[in-house]
């Protein structure tokens, strides 16, 4: 299961982790449930990832921060450093693949 994140607890993971994702996501969302289940299912298969999750109404910062255009949305950070926003969940195979490929 992917826990939720706070603004602190992603800086010290971004501080100490070397690949690092951030599900952003809003309740009402209709899509970002559906993101949810997939996202839930590729992380019981990726390793090497340390894989959060965060309502985007109470980390209103990241989308300044980071210029988030919608949810649901993925960021990944390699060694500190965001290398892909992802809008897209088409499948877990792709979702599955967007990880790895930053790895």
């Amino acid at each position: 299961m992917i826990n939720e994140w706070s603004l602190e607890l992603l800086n010290a993971k971004l501080d100490n982790a070397e690949n690092t994702a951030l599900y952003l996501y809003t309740p009402m969302c209709g899509t970002c449930k559906l993101a949810s289940r997939m996202l839930e299912i590729t992380a019981t298969t990726v390793t090497g990832y340390e894989i959060g999750k965060a309502d985007l109404n109470y980390v209103g910062s990241l989308a300044e921060t980071y210029q988030i255009e919608s949810v649901p949305c993925l960021l990944i950070w390699k060694n500190g450093e965001l290398v892909k926003k992802a809008y897209k969940f088409e499948s877990v195979p792709n979702l599955y693949e967007t990880l790895q490929s930053h790895s």
